[in-house]
């Protein structure tokens, strides 16, 4: 998303953009510290950031009937998995609500994300759920598929699951906001415009997985609902978020029919 920017080749008069590479869970928590001005966040996480952030219509990651998945270590039922403990990437993370509105009350413990899988491969964890690449590489690592959440919330709703999205310091001014915002979007269209380039920048932080992989995962993740949510990807936002709310997860004294989307009447 951001290799235009971070490259340079998109004009960006008045405005600096540093790139900082830092984990997800890691950015929820830095955003509520107001850190950055730009971030990428987890939408379940946006509600507590919503009076100091606006949520960008561009920068979306959502599942389109894949997302995170609740892997283990023997083959169980999804019942028996919700008696586990789960190993999930952080309490601030989209993944640990969808499996909360999945499985309902169960017990976890807070792993990094990229210690997920390994430790489930190692008997170290019965249960976890996976992000990023892992979706794409565990069949070929000896542990099993108990639930897709992302599917899972597709069969459910018929939408989108929304995973992460941009926002922007409003403090900025609703100008700069709306700049600020044009630029990111700019540069996501110019990743899909120009996939190659952009995918080899991307894969310097691909863990190691090959090249084939690195594309196929960059490509359920950043495409045309990565530019504009959409009506459906709007929507999927504030359901998601209302379903968190009934079960304790998002603080309830948000209105989510008021989220506006910066960019969205551009």
């Amino acid at each position: 998303m951001f290799f235009g920017l971070t490259s340079g080749v998109i004009e960006t008069p008045g405005r600096v953009y540093e790139h900082s590479l830092v984990d997800i869970d890691t950015l929820n928590i830095e955003a509520r510290k107001s850190t950055y001005e730009v971030s990428a966040v987890s939408i379940r996480s946006f509600p507590d950031i919503s009076e100091e952030y606006a949520l960008m219509n561009c920068g979306a990651s959502m599942g389109e009937g894949y997302g995170p998945m609740v892997i283990s270590n023997m083959p169980m039922s999804e019942e028996e998995a919700s008696e586990k403990t789960i190993a999930i990437p952080g309490f601030s993370t989209s993944a640990f609500l969808t499996l909360r509105l999945a499985l309902g009350e169960v017990s976890v413990v807070e792993v990094p994300f990229d210690e997920i899988l390994p430790g489930v491969i190692l008997g170290k964890y019965d249960v976890g759920v996976i992000i990023h690449e892992g979706q794409l590489t565990w069949k070929g690592d000896g542990v099993h598929l108990v639930l897709d959440l992302g599917m899972w919330w597709n069969q459910t709703t018929g939408l989108p699951l929304p995973l992460g999205g941009n926002v922007v310091r409003k403090d900025l001014g609703e100008i700069v906001c709306r700049e600020i915002t044009r630029d990111v979007r700019a540069s996501i269209r110019h990743a899909l415009d120009n996939p190659e380039k952009a995918l080899e920048f991307a894969r310097q932080w691909g863990r190691g997985i090959d090249e084939s992989t690195n594309e196929k995962f960059v490509s359920m993740y950043v495409n045309e609902r990565t530019v504009d949510y959409g009506p459906e990807g709007r929507e999927a936002i504030r359901l998601f978020l209302k379903k968190g709310q009934e079960i304790g997860l998002v603080r309830g004294d948000m209105d989510v029919r008021d989220i506006q989307f910066v960019g969205h009447d551009d």
